[in-house]
Formats: structure tokens, C-alpha cells, sequence
């Protein structure tokens, strides 16, 4: 086994998933990526390592991806899915209207009132998804 295998494909190869050079190329790129590309952005970067790879080779790995777990996707509200390799750390998201910017943010105190909540409701939470959209506290001082 390669030491540069990446995440996704150790994935694949753990659950025996065919993975063509192609398919290695993608897995590649989702693993390594630090933003959330959608599936466009995934074959614009994957092009520049194979020409070869088309548009349909990106959409059917990403959703293959997808079902088998190894992806989260996202909406944060731009029209478009967008992906990240899931991860063993859970963290929220902020996102910057203006700039389509999404920063990645963990916090102990939000975890707990999201647990006390549904505790209060009669829930045991078991998952969640916080999506917070915002815009710079700068645009908002320029603005008044």
C-alpha cells in the first residue's frame, strides 16, 4: 500500500470499491481539499492531473463517494452541493454571504445547548448539522 494513498481511497479499498486511476485522482482531490468544492470545482482540479477525466467520471465518483459514506454533503445556500470528506471531528460551519466563504468552527458550549435542548424536548440528540450565515461585522459598520 502507497503511503500517499489518500483517506477516501483507504475507504474504498477497506470496503472494496473498484477504483480505476481516474477514481484515485478524485478521491485524491476530496481528501486533500481545504474548501468544499462542488462537483465542477472537483473537475476543474481534477482535469489539471488527467485530461482524460469528464464531467460525468466526477458526478457518478462523487455521488458513489457520497452513498457510501465517505463524503458530507452541503447546501449553504449558493444552488450548488457542495462536499468534504467526513471526518472523524465533528465541526460546524459559518459562511460569509458576501464572499461564499465557509469556515469550519467547533464549540463546546454550542454542542452542550444543542444536547440540553432536545434533553428538554425528551431527545437523546444523536446528530446535527449548524449552519451559520452571516456577513463581515466591517460591511455592517460601513453600512450605518
Amino acid at each position: 500500500m502507497s503511503k500517499n494513498i489518500s483517506r477516501i481511497e483507504r475507504l474504498c479499498e477497506d470496503m472494496n470499491l473498484k477504483l480505476t486511476d481516474q477514481r484515485r485522482v478524485i478521491a485524491k482531490i476530496l481528501s486533500d481539499a481545504a474548501d468544499h468544492p462542488d462537483a465542477d470545482m472537483v473537475y476543474q482540479r481534477a482535469v489539471q492531473l488527467d485530461p482524460r477525466i469528464s464531467i460525468s467520471t466526477v458526478y457518478r465518483t462523487v455521488r458513489l463517494f457520497d452513498e457510501a459514506g465517505f463524503l458530507d454533503k452541503h447546501d449553504f445556500g449558493d444552488g450548488r452541493a457542495r462536499y468534504e470528506q467526513t471526518g472523524d471531528e465533528h465541526h460546524d460551519h459559518l459562511i460569509d454571504i458576501k464572499s461564499g466563504k465557509v469556515i469550519e468552527f467547533a464549540n463546546a458550549e454550542i454542542e452542550e445547548l444543542q444536547r440540553r435542548v432536545a434533553r428538554e424536548l425528551g431527545y437523546l440528540l444523536v446528530d446535527h448539522r449548524l449552519e451559520l450565515y452571516a456577513t463581515p461585522l466591517d460591511d455592517v459598520k460601513e453600512s450605518n
